[in-house]
């Protein structure tokens, strides 16, 4: 299973510097959280093991914060030191292609405000974490069938 901080650095090889994209901290966790969820709907078990808390600005894996704090508000640059499919597969690959295609082009704050409006974060205690059981029947309700 990889970890959180793997999956962040998939979305992180994702951006296109060229057209100006870039990826926060507050947005790399909201990813994060997306990312999970779906997983959670999808495959019925977590994508990465670290949870997931209720922090005021939204969905936060604290442990992948706290290494990213230092980047503040600024764009996070991180080595692509992972070989992406030894650690996912194509299941998983696809699933985050899919989570950045939707998520990956609204902003840190755009994407905030759109967590706050979620059953996970809205019904779930600050600092507390947000469990597995609300996320995968939230997603559930978010996917898109296709026959």
């Amino acid at each position: 299973m990889p970890k959180a901080i793997d999956v962040g650095k998939y979305f992180l090889s994702r951006v296109d510097d060229e057209s100006g994209d870039s990826i926060s901290n507050l947005k790399l966790q909201k990813l994060l959280y997306y990312a999970q969820g779906f997983h959670l709907a999808e495959y019925n078990e977590p994508l990465f093991p670290e949870r997931i808390a209720a922090w005021a600005h939204g969905p936060v894996v604290p442990e992948v914060y706290y290494q990213l704090q230092h980047f503040g508000a600024n764009p996070v640059q991180l080595p692509q030191d992972i070989d992406f499919d030894a650690v996912f597969g194509s299941q998983a690959e696809e699933l985050l292609d899919e989570v950045y295609a939707v998520y990956g082009q609204f902003s840190a704050a755009g994407l905030r405000n759109m967590t706050h409006e979620e059953p996970p974060w809205k019904l779930t205690a600050q600092g507390r974490t947000i469990s597995h059981d609300l996320m995968r029947d939230f997603f559930k309700t978010r996917l898109v069938v296709q026959d």
